[in-house]
C-alpha cells in the first residue's frame, strides 16, 4: 500500500467530493480528568491507486501499531485486526472509475476475493462482523443472492457473508465500517 506522497499524487485524479476524515481521540490528564488527546485529520489514509481511498481511524487487536497510536501515517492494515477492531472510512468512486483486474490483485493479497462466479468485481468475505454505515451517496449491497440500494444513514451488519460494493450512481459514495473480528471457532449461530 502507498501513503501520503500516493495521496498527493491522487488528488489530481480522485474527485474534489474525497476529503479527509477528522478524527477527535479522548483520554484522561494526570488528574484523571477527561480530555481532548488530538483533533485533526486521520494521519492513516493509506490508498493504492487502484482501490477506493481508505482512512483508518482506530485500530485494536493484533493490527494495532505499537506505540500511542494505533492507526499512524504509513501504517499498513488488512480488512480486519484479529482478536480486535478496525474503523476505517472508505470513499467509493463509481464502478467505472475500476480496473477490475487491479482490484482482484488487490483483493488475492489479502486472501478475500471470491475466485468462484462472482456477478461482481468487489465480491470478497472476511471473518468479521462488519457495520457498514453509508455517511454519503449511495451504493448497491451485493450479496450472492439479491441486492439493495443503501443511501446516506443507511446501516448493513455484514456477518462474515460474501458480498460486494457496486456504485451505480457516477458519483463517490462515503461510507464508514467498523470490522470486528470473529472466532472462527465460536459456536454456530453467534455471528
Amino acid at each position: 500500500m502507498n501513503t501520503e506522497a500516493t495521496i498527493e499524487q491522487l488528488r489530481d485524479k480522485v474527485s474534489a467530493h474525497v476529503r479527509p476524515v477528522r478524527r477527535i481521540v479522548t483520554g484522561e490528564n494526570e488528574k484523571g480528568k477527561s480530555v481532548f488527546i488530538s483533533d485533526g485529520p486521520a494521519p492513516n489514509h493509506t490508498t493504492d491507486p487502484n482501490t477506493p481511498l481508505a482512512h483508518v481511524l482506530w485500530v485494536t487487536g493484533e493490527a494495532s501499531a505499537p506505540g500511542p497510536d494505533p492507526a499512524p501515517a504509513g501504517q499498513a492494515f488488512g480488512f480486519h485486526s484479529k482478536g480486535g477492531s478496525l474503523l476505517r472510512v472508505v470513499d467509493f468512486p463509481p464502478d467505472e472509475a475500476y480496473e477490475p483486474a487491479k482490484l482482484a490483485r488487490f483483493l488475492d493479497e489479502h486472501g478475500v476475493r471470491d475466485k468462484g462466479d462472482a456477478r461482481h468485481f468487489w465480491f470478497h468475505k472476511t471473518q468479521s462482523l462488519d457495520y457498514a454505515i453509508v455517511l454519503e451517496g449511495e451504493i448497491h449491497a451485493l450479496m450472492d443472492e439479491g441486492e439493495t440500494l443503501m443511501r446516506a444513514g443507511d446501516i448493513l451488519i455484514q456477518r462474515a457473508t460474501n458480498h460486494s460494493w457496486a456504485n451505480r450512481s457516477g458519483k463517490p459514495c462515503r461510507m464508514a465500517f467498523v470490522l470486528l473480528d470473529l472466532d472462527v471457532d465460536a459456536e454456530p449461530g453467534s455471528k
